[in-house]
């Protein structure tokens, strides 16, 4: 049942929507905006139909409503709310401003049943394709899809083909690839492309489990099998029965677990720490590694006939430096998340900082990426995302060259030093550009003394004639 909350000061404005729409819908109603916010911060509603009185617009200073900022709160109490707002005839244009400016659609008094629940019934069907669009961006594409909707790379097309091909099977997948990459996500689309999708997906994460306590993670452990084991524990294999476990960065696991888990993957059973009988799951194997695990072989940490049993459908994923072409879809994804959590409304990236990530190297990959795109979003004060937001590191790598063979990459402070030079040579520019060149006023602002502002420019190579106005001809600059 789709639940609707109606924000009118007049009750019958909410029978009558509730009249209009069919039983499919729970109506809600909310006489003034400190109940209308409180129920959007309490409860989590479809879409909302609210007066536009309660919308508090506040006046630029051409007279417009400015309906961005009177939507902010409504956003921010229900991240993502789809809003209808309503309106009288006389007041038609300020409703479509608030259209422009986020809000779903408006209706106008008096309501019309027929168009109440067109309205509905349109919002409920853009959500829903709003929600496969989001899937599909995610990485959710199933055989015969067209992956070309969330990727550009071939790369990355490839490693889909791989996916959806394996995806219907039982077949056992290695996940190869830098960290950051995007592993799991991939893990949980083979789960979710599978005839398994309705059953459990169980992640482990092998590293995260102290050495003594990996078997017991994996299989369980019986009571009193160990001191500490009051009570029986079922393991993440007979929790993931009919459905898929994950085993995150399998090379870290001991010698004792890797023959427990040879033994699962030869005949798919195994016996609890300090049980007797074996237990047979029927579990589809997933596993990842960030290292390589034949070298660990070679190395005699990881055993040889483990790994060729792990590697029966291998599937490397590329690192983003390699798939770079992604970048702005995956820019985008993450913005569109962030909107629907924040509500700030940042849809875009400054081209020439655009240009500055493609050719960054990305060593942390599409997490890297998607932990700076989140700070930049907290401290961008403009409707998109521009350098200022971004660490000056990234632009001192960039000034470095990028592209650096690993015996020339510079040190973290060195690169921190280019950083803080690149942005102290900025500021001075734009300082001298506000005072049209004048040295006394830009030391001023800058709260420097007249000679140190003249080391400073010396420093980075700026000439203040360079920001002096324009003058007549046959007129000399000073």
């Amino acid at each position: 049942m789709k639940s609707v909350l109606v924000a009118a000061k007049d009750p019958k404005i909410a029978e009558g929507i509730g009249g209009a729409l069919n039983k499919g819908y729970r109506v809600t109603m909310a006489s003034d905006r400190e109940t209308c916010l409180n129920l959007f911060r309490r409860k989590r509603f479809d879409f909302a139909f609210i007066d536009i009185d309660f919308l508090q617009a506040g006046r630029t200073a051409d007279g417009r409503a400015k309906f961005a900022e009177a939507l902010l709160p409504f956003w921010q109490a229900l991240p993502g709310a789809n809003l209808i707002v309503m309106s009288r005839q006389d007041r038609k244009r300020e409703a479509v401003a608030a259209v422009k400016a986020g809000a779903g659609n408006y209706l106008t008094y008096p309501l019309d049943p027929h168009e109440v629940r067109h309205v509905a019934e349109r919002l409920i069907e853009f959500q829903k394709f709003d929600s496969e669009l989001r899937y599909f961006r995610e990485g959710a594409v199933g055989p015969g899809s067209q992956v070309e909707a969330w990727t550009n790379s071939r790369l990355m097309m490839e490693v889909m083909d791989n996916v959806a091909s394996v995806a219907p099977t039982k077949t056992t997948v290695l996940l190869t690839g830098e960290t950051g990459t995007g592993k799991s996500v991939m893990a949980k689309l083979i789960h979710s492309r599978s005839n398994r999708a309705e059953g459990p997906f169980i992640a482990v994460h092998c590293g995260a489990v102290p050495e003594s306590l990996i078997e017991s993670e994996f299989f369980g452990h019986e009571k009193g099998a160990f001191t500490g084991a009051v009570r029986r524990k079922l393991g993440k294999f007979q929790i993931a029965d009919k459905g898929t476990i994950f085993l995150d960065e399998v090379g870290t696991i001991s010698q004792a677990a890797q023959v427990k888990l040879l033994q699962f993957l030869q005949d798919r059973t195994f016996t609890p720490v300090g049980g007797e009988a074996s237990l047979e799951v029927d579990v589809r194997v997933v596993a990842a590694s960030n290292t390589d695990l034949l070298k660990l072989c070679h190395a005699g940490s990881f055993r040889e006939d483990l790994y060729y049993r792990l590697n029966v459908f291998p599937i490397e994923l590329p690192p983003l430096r390699e798939r770079i072409e992604d970048l702005p879809l995956l820019v985008e994804t993450f913005l569109d998340r962030l909107n629907q959590d924040y509500g700030k409304g940042i849809n875009g990236l400054d081209p020439n900082v655009l240009e500055v990530l493609k050719r960054y190297p990305w060593p942390g990959n599409i997490r890297e990426l998607e932990n700076l795109v989140e700070r930049a979003y907290i401290l961008e004060k403009e409707p998109y995302l521009t350098a200022e937001s971004f660490p000056g590191d990234l632009f001192a790598f960039e000034a470095l060259g990028g592209g650096l063979a690993s015996q020339e990459v510079p040190t973290l402070d060195d690169v921190r030093q280019r950083a803080i030079e690149q942005v102290e040579k900025r500021y001075l520019r734009e300082l001298l550009m506000l005072n049209q060149g004048r040295k006394d006023k830009t030391a001023a602002m800058a709260r420097v003394s007249t000679r140190q502002l003249h080391n400073l420019l010396t420093k980075h190579g700026l000439r203040r004639e360079d920001y002096l106005p324009d003058r007549s001809p046959g007129s000399s600059r000073r």
